[in-house]
């Protein structure tokens, strides 16, 4: 009856607590000999955050993230656009959270450890690939001693963008797909900006800014943990590098075209130097697939469904994905028919965010504004009508199944089974 996890990034933990919440037996098996807490900022939003509230992590969160005040678009010269309330600010029953990716999966993992034990991850051993066997599947890695395999009722693929079980389902799939930004990434102590958790973009589709604190701010410096990232758009023709999270980025690539970007409230290129160190990454997808699960064996997280970060919504759906799953087999057991009932409610929203992140999800106003004015106006009111910004807010909301009044009115989802 064992569910056999490939990754232990935030889909596989989540995934593991979860089946632990539900006395599940299961085991994660994960590439990295060592787990550290690599990566930069992510936000969490509230559906999410119900999920975890739900695994009694609430304590945990408030220790390591800071709760999202306010969420706004701005023009490439520093004006405000459009800005909303998040969270509780916005009437949710959950916050928002503001967090180092690193720091969230360490938390996941340490947690994960004390209440099902040592055992229940395994390290050193990359998945290569599974094979359909009467009553479960197996799943094969390269372990520190070659070549193994262990056997389960269900496999679930949580390997990410590079996922080696989505490959063996779709090996003409070929590499993720890249449309031509590159981001930079880093963290900087600085001084929030506006509120104490305002999450800012700020550009247009060619180039923007995002900043957001990720740490309050010490109260003898004034200082928080800044999380940014920059975004330029160049031409796909140029190619580009493998996508890593340790990939260490030169300044002179991207700096000089921020150099102007001085806000009353924001100093832009002062962040962009501040960073102890900075990462180049180049944003990515797949196109959505029509199929996830075959009989025992299903794919989640980015493995599923990678999405360009637009919305906060990457992490937030690996997070629902666990949770979909664990309540499709505390209804159906450890079966196909769980990973298919899993499927069938999940895949088609990730699809329509999946798509809507290519240009139509909610930052798509920055362009919006910059078409219609160049980035400089009086008044937003006669760019873009009030009415009309509120309207693509909220659509948005509603595709990624955020909604205020829907999600209030909802239990988490193990609950509702």
């Amino acid at each position: 009856m064992t569910v056999l996890i490939a990754g232990a990034g935030i889909a596989g933990l989540t995934l593991g607590l979860t089946l632990h919440q539900i006395g599940v037996p299961f085991r994660i098996y994960e590439s990295a000999r060592e787990l550290k807490p690599l990566g930069v900022g992510i936000n969490i939003q509230p559906n999410a955050v119900r999920e975890l509230f739900d695994l009694g992590l609430e304590p945990h969160l408030d220790m390591i993230a800071v709760r999202t005040r306010s969420y706004g678009f701005y023009t490439k010269t520093g004006l405000e656009i459009w800005s909303e309330p998040r969270g509780t600010w916005a009437g949710y029953n959950w916050p928002q959270y503001s967090v180092h990716r690193g720091a969230l999966q360490m938390c996941l993992h340490d947690e994960l450890m004390r209440r099902a034990g040592v055992d229940c991850i395994v390290t050193g051993h990359r998945t290569t690939g599974f094979e359909m066997q009467n009553g479960g599947a197996r799943l094969f890695f390269d372990g520190p001693e070659g070549d193994g395999f262990a056997d389960g009722s269900l496999v679930v693929a949580a390997d990410g963008i590079h996922s080696a079980l989505r490959a063996q389902m779709y090996p003409s799939e070929g590499a993720p797909i890249w449309g031509g930004a590159i981001l930079w990434r880093g963290t900087t102590r600085a001084r929030p900006f506006l509120d104490a958790g305002a999450m800012i973009l700020a550009g247009h589709d060619r180039q923007r800014m995002v900043a957001y604190p990720i740490s309050t701010a010490d109260p003898n410096t004034g200082l928080a943990t800044i999380n940014w990232i920059a975004e330029l758009r160049v031409d796909p023709a140029q190619g580009w590098r493998k996508e890593d999270w340790n990939r260490r980025a030169n300044l002179d690539d991207f700096l000089p075209e921020f150099a102007g970007w001085k806000f009353d409230w924001l100093d832009v290129p002062a962040l962009i130097k501040g960073a102890e160190a900075v990462f180049e990454y180049p944003m990515v997808d797949r196109d959505p697939l029509d199929q996830w699960s075959f009989g025992p064996v299903t794919l989640m997280g980015d493995a599923a469904h990678p999405t360009y970060p637009v919305g906060s919504n990457g992490a937030s759906q690996a997070i629902i994905d666990a949770r979909e799953i664990g309540a499709a087999i505390r209804k159906f057991g450890c079966t196909p028919a769980a990973l298919e009932a899993y499927e069938q409610t999940v895949r088609p929203r990730t699809t329509r965010v999946g798509l809507a992140n290519r240009g139509s999800g909610p930052d798509a106003i920055l362009q919006m504004v910059e078409d219609r004015c160049g980035g400089t106006f009086d008044a937003i009111e006669n760019v873009v009508p009030h009415a009309e910004l509120a309207e693509h807010s909220a659509k948005y909301k509603a595709l990624a199944g955020f909604g205020v009044a829907e999600l209030n009115a909802q239990s988490s989802i193990l609950g509702r089974t």
